[in-house]
């Protein structure tokens, strides 16, 4: 049953798009399918809404249709498999293109299909493109982050049962420091895997990206003769700048890859080209890059950080509250870099639990709209059920998309109820978390320093206030159940 439902969805996907001839590419995230379309003009967003199982629809640079975690991976495989090309990879042309049949005019459907395109697509948002490149970048790694992470919770919880006396023994040292050492697998080599993740996204060489990303670690340097830091005249330190000065230093890479790739004659292209791109951005990326990012990355850290400690209850309350308009524009990905920064430096980070208290507002507002619309629309109540658990454990797109959103009020009361829910982190203070991953109740294994008790006060608060809120306040009037 589970592959029959899979199968119809995309099936359904297709059917209105204008079928697998009209999608140029498939690559899908945590929740949903993106589709790289060829001819804007044939695409049914009214029909797609309503194939069931499909949760929302987000109309970027790509078409993205939320399907819900668990299933999004599923779907696409489906739709890939039946062109028999894999995930990110070019579709073939349309059956016309294909057979080299042209229309009456003299081009080929693939070019008329390019023409429509650029009429029918909106004009390129470049902030939105940069989040977007964001999101391919970091989302692939977020099992690992998760992995580790509460693998890194783990150990910090035995870790304090040793300090209490409560277990000991070299066993139990030895087994913490296993533990600490996959965490360190991540955490220690990430500018590496960030800088083969950003050359895929830019169109580098993917091993180049990992060496360029290496190269932040300063593991060649001579202690005795540091690099200086050309804005504080002080040697630089190991990881300064971190992901955000690889993720711009391999962005540059592509850029002269690409260029040399032009100029340099085949027989030595696959000689000269690596070894000049590596040593021209190396240079750039020691002497330019790295100061400039650890200035901009420090100020980052040390702002949100500021901003939480002084501003308290008040800061929890506007960050959570802004949260899902964030995440509905597809924004919310900009923040993985200062997270990562802010777990690098710091330990923690004290941002992301404050963020999580945006979906337990909307879980609370989805649960009063059940009871609303359980005999009204049981089509509606039935997709709420089905979003709830993903809801719980930290994704929130498929009630953002398949419920809040398209019912008006009930967004608004799930963003006041999750400014609460920040409010009251902001007030009980010190919640941090050793990774980032899936908020919700999964965020609880990579709470910092046994500060749980206070992350579930504030989920807690935050259930009830967007639930109460959204009765009070949320529920549409006049509901009339789509057809």
């Amino acid at each position: 049953m589970a592959e029959d439902k899979i199968t119809r969805i995309a099936n359904g996907i297709y059917d209105h798009v204008g079928g697998p001839e009209n999608v140029a590419k498939i690559i899908h995230c945590m929740t949903r399918v993106r589709l790289t379309i060829r001819d804007q003009s044939k695409v049914d967003l009214d029909g797609l809404k309503q194939v069931d199982g499909v949760l929302g629809i987000v109309e970027e640079d790509t078409l993205q249709v939320v399907v819900g975690p668990g299933t999004v991976n599923k779907v696409a495989k489906v739709m890939v498999d039946r062109v028999g090309v894999q995930l990110g990879e070019p579709f073939p042309e349309n059956k016309a293109a294909v057979d080299g049949s042209a229309t009456g005019s003299g081009e080929t459907l693939e070019e008329i299909a390019k023409k429509n395109k650029a009429q029918y697509k909106r004009k390129p948002n470049k902030f939105k493109s940069a989040t977007k490149s964001l999101a391919n970048i970091f989302v692939p790694l977020i099992p690992a982050m998760v992995g580790t992470g509460i693998i890194a919770g783990i150990a910090s919880v035995l870790t304090n049962l040793v300090t209490a006396s409560i277990i000991g023994g070299s066993t139990w040292t030895q087994v913490i420091a296993v533990m600490n050492t996959i965490y360190s697998g991540l955490l220690g080599y990430l500018v590496i895997y960030t800088g083969i993740q950003a050359a895929k996204e830019f169109g580098a060489d993917q091993y180049l990206g990992g060496v360029i990303g290496a190269v932040v670690m300063l593991s060649g340097m001579d202690a005795k003769q540091p690099f200086m830091n050309f804005l504080t005249h002080q040697p630089l330190s190991p990881n300064q700048g971190g992901i955000i000065g690889v993720i711009f230093a391999v962005w540059l890479l592509a850029k002269l890859e690409t260029w040399l790739h032009k100029w340099v004659p085949e027989a030595v292209d696959v000689i000269l080209v690596p070894a000049f791109s590596l040593l021209v951005i190396g240079l750039i990326e020691i002497f330019g890059i790295m100061p400039i990012a650890g200035f901009i990355s420090n100020s980052l850290v040390g702002t949100i950080n500021g901003v939480l400690n002084l501003g308290g209850p008040v800061a929890g309350f506007v960050l959570a509250g802004c949260f899902l308009p964030m995440v509905m524009f597809g924004l919310h990905q900009v923040l993985t870099p200062i997270h990562i920064e802010m777990i690098q430096k710091t330990g923690s980070t004290k941002l992301l639990p404050i963020l999580a208290m945006a979906g337990a507002g909307q879980v609370g507002a989805a649960a009063a709209c059940y009871l609303y619309l359980r005999k009204k629309d049981p089509r509606m109540a039935k997709m709420i059920v089905g979003a709830l658990p993903a809801g719980i454990c930290g994704i929130g797109e498929p009630l953002i998309y398949g419920v809040t959103l398209p019912l008006g009020r009930p967004f608004i009361t799930a963003c006041l109820g999750g400014a609460i829910g920040g409010l009251v982190i902001g007030l009980l203070g010190n919640v941090g978390a050793v990774a980032q991953g899936p908020s919700g109740l999964a965020l609880i294994p990579l709470i910092a320093n046994g500060h749980w008790i206070n992350y579930i006060l504030g989920l807690l608060a935050a259930y009830i206030s967007g639930f109460v809120l959204t009765l009070l306040f949320g529920l549409p009037k006049n509901y009339e159940p789509k057809k």
